[in-house]
């Protein structure tokens, strides 16, 4: 088995951060990568998909593996659902795209998030309403101590928002390979977002159809996100917070306007945007990287940034709201 020495990941992370790694082997089905770890050069290892959901404070000392495993394949199906299994290294809005020509509903709300299915259940990915925990069958992954096979039922992931056992408990233990979602042929539409329903609206759509849907999420994200080929970003940089509901009241004193989302009777989820926007922070730039000026959950690198640059402004962020609000926001991106 070949590894290559000292590569340049700049153009594998959606940050475009300069970093390289010790070493780094690409692997395209799960055969290659049990061979692959056999013999890896050094420890650690870090599994890299589509690179959209981490940021590179430094050179990787260990080894760099490349997920490349594609394919996808109807397992089951019948007059109402499909069972359908995806390598981990498809790009996931090409996945929906597909979806979408079949007429497959579940993850249409989740179009042109960025990144490869092995991410999706590792951060239950979500947006406008769903989470891949509404879909997500079933995980295949590989120990990478024993190169043995598990699968991961839906339960068995422990989904949490914008996380699963794969980010918590069993970090770093598997490399996911496949991944089985279970979409309708009986579209369940939704649309009760706001930003959704602005766009449907505007279209004179009153029965929108999935393709209708994520047409609209498509329209939403591309005027509010950066594309990563021009700025480098990683999308929401942050999760949005829950907080106590008595702690939401007190804000709402202060701004009456505050947007929120109940979660139960006694806490809500406050838009990590919203806060960050609120604080002053939005369209502003420091030095090579700043935070975009069309949606404040999003840090980008203008150009030249180093990872460090854009962690520390991160950090400088989560002091003030905190010191504002009195709110501990929370990283989403993975950082190396």
């Amino acid at each position: 088995m070949i590894f290559e020495k000292n590569v340049d990941l700049t153009a594998l992370n959606t940050f475009g951060i300069s970093a390289r790694a010790a070493f780094f082997a690409s692997f395209d089905s799960e055969h290659q990568l049990r061979e692959i770890l056999q013999y890896v050069p050094k420890m650690p290892i870090t599994i890299l998909g589509g690179g959209s959901n981490m940021l590179l404070t430094k050179d990787l000392a260990g080894t760099v593996l490349h997920n490349q495993i594609l394919g996808k394949t109807v397992i089951e199906e019948d007059d109402d659902q499909v069972l359908i299994r995806v390598g981990a290294g498809e790009n996931w809005h090409d996945l929906v795209l597909y979806a979408v020509d079949n007429d497959w509903s579940g993850i249409e709300n989740l179009s042109l998030i960025p990144g490869c299915v092995g991410a999706s259940p590792m951060q239950n990915i979500g947006a406008y309403g769903v989470e891949i925990k509404d879909v997500l069958h079933e995980v295949e992954a590989l120990h990478i101590a024993t190169l043995e096979t598990h699968r991961f039922s839906n339960e068995a992931c422990q989904f949490g928002y914008r996380e699963s056992i794969f980010k918590r408990d069993l970090k770093g233990q598997y490399v996911i390979t496949q991944v089985t979602f279970r979409l309708s042929k009986r579209p369940i539409i939704r649309a009760d977002y706001g930003a959704i329903q602005d766009v449907l609206a505007a279209q004179n759509i009153v029965e929108p159809s999935i393709r209708d849907i994520s047409n609209a999420v498509i329209e939403i994200r591309s005027s509010k996100l950066p594309d990563p080929k021009v700025i480098g970003n990683a999308g929401s940089f942050f999760k949005n917070p829950v907080i106590p509901m008595a702690l939401f009241l007190k804000i709402q004193a202060h701004y009456p306007k505050a947007p929120s989302y109940p979660i139960d009777n006694h806490s809500v989820k406050v838009p990590a945007g919203w806060l960050i926007e609120t604080a002053g922070w939005k369209g502003k730039d420091f030095g090579n990287c700043g935070v975009h000026d069309k949606q404040a959950l999003v840090l980008v690198n203008r150009g030249g940034a180093k990872g460090q640059d854009i962690f520390d402004l991160s950090q400088q962020i989560i002091d003030d709201i905190n010191q504002k609000f009195g709110i501990q926001l929370e990283r989403e991106v993975n950082i190396y």
